[in-house]
């Protein structure tokens, strides 16, 4: 059990996240960004499994063969693509619905504060990029979400996080819907 190191990677994580959140003027979802990370079933798994350098959720799907901590987590923080899959009522399947700006903006802070975590001095502006499109994000998610999510990443990848998050502002305001 890792439980202060735990506790520092994810309080470091949720710190990193508000700063971001902050610079994307949405200020609320900065502060209860991922607290759902302290409640017991994912503290506590996020301490058993972890490793310091990449998710413990990824370690407890190879040793249990699923996540507990996950499925808590996705379906509690509409920051990440798994919260927005819903029925289709014509297909009666089971389909990604397109994220509002204001989560793909919380999960543009979520991705940058991860690879910032877990790569640690390795980080560079491509680190997210890179993360997003070896992922299962780019299959699962709403082809709009991606678009957009992708245009941010590169954005950050070829024009740092200070330009993109000016570009964002102005092209993105929280209450476009699409």
């Amino acid at each position: 059990m890792h439980v202060w190191k735990h506790f520092v990677t994810i309080t470091k994580h949720r710190h990193l996240v508000m700063k971001y959140c902050f610079k994307l003027r949405i200020p609320w979802q900065g502060l209860i960004h991922d607290l759902s990370k302290y409640s017991y079933i994912e503290f506590y798994n996020g301490a058993k499994f972890y490793q310091g350098t990449r998710s413990p959720n990824d370690q407890e799907r190879e040793v249990k063969g699923y996540s507990e901590a996950w499925m808590h987590h996705k379906g509690r923080n509409k920051h990440h693509y798994e919260y927005w899959v819903d029925v289709n009522l014509n297909t009666n399947e089971y389909e990604a619905v397109k994220m509002p700006i204001k989560y793909l903006k919380e999960m543009l802070a979520d991705r940058i504060a991860a690879s910032r975590i877990y790569k640690g001095k390795a980080y560079t502006d491509a680190s997210p990029y890179e993360y997003f499109i070896t992922h299962a994000a780019i299959k699962r998610m709403h082809p709009e979400s991606v678009k957009i999510m992708n245009e941010w990443l590169l954005k950050i990848k070829n024009e740092g996080e200070k330009a993109t998050f000016k570009y964002i502002k102005k092209n993105y305001p929280n209450s476009l819907k699409y």
